[in-house]
């Protein structure tokens, strides 16, 4: 059975929590203000979609297809990103809160993260090389066997990355978030 097929639809203040979104393939759709916490997108397709100041908390992502999508202003706490459908995944984030995430293994790279708050957020194994973090909130963020090669960091904060256990040729950082990566040394920094 095909899915049904909406493009170039906007979807505005909507309280998806208790029923749902159509299971369907989104194309160049925009949701605006809309609440879909704890609600299930298992297998639902989107492609050059664009979601503002909506709450997606604790959503089940199985099988969900994020292809070109845009967040912005998002709540997004707790989401599996792992258990979307890899192929074509892609996606950005501006101003969200994603803390308690998971991208395990995924393959992220170029993905913008700009004023987001990434705490505790799980990066282990993540392809995250060339991606941006501006601005970006990483307490208790987990980096293990994750490629940040030719990653900026330059404006991100509060992470503790092992150089040592990660991937980091070419990425960027700055002189004032340096004691990021020396945390696990024991080296003191005055």
């Amino acid at each position: 059975m095909s899915k049904k097929y909406i493009t170039d639809q906007e979807f505005t203040n909507l309280d998806l929590s208790e029923n749902g979104l159509e299971l369907a393939e989104y194309e160049n759709c925009i949701f605006l203000g809309c609440l879909f916490a704890g609600t299930s997108l298992k297998e639902i397709i989107f492609s050059e979609c664009e979601f503002s100041e909506c709450d997606l908390s604790n959503c089940k992502i199985d099988h969900t297809s994020l292809r070109q999508v845009q967040f912005n202003d998002c709540k997004m706490l707790g989401l599996h990103f792992e258990q979307c459908n890899p192929f074509l995944f892609s996606v950005n984030f501006s101003r969200c809160t994603l803390n308690f995430s998971s991208f395990y293994q995924l393959n992220m790279k170029a993905t913008t993260f700009e004023g987001c708050s990434l705490q505790e957020v799980d990066f282990t194994e993540t392809n995250l090389e060339g991606s941006h973090f501006y601005e970006c909130e990483l307490s208790d963020a987990v980096f293990d066997r994750t490629n940040l090669s030719a990653a900026d960091l330059r404006k991100a904060y509060r992470f503790n990355i092992d150089p040592s256990g990660n991937l980091l040729k070419g990425a960027r950082f700055s002189v004032n978030n340096l004691q990021g990566l020396l945390i696990g040394t024991g080296i003191l920094i005055d």
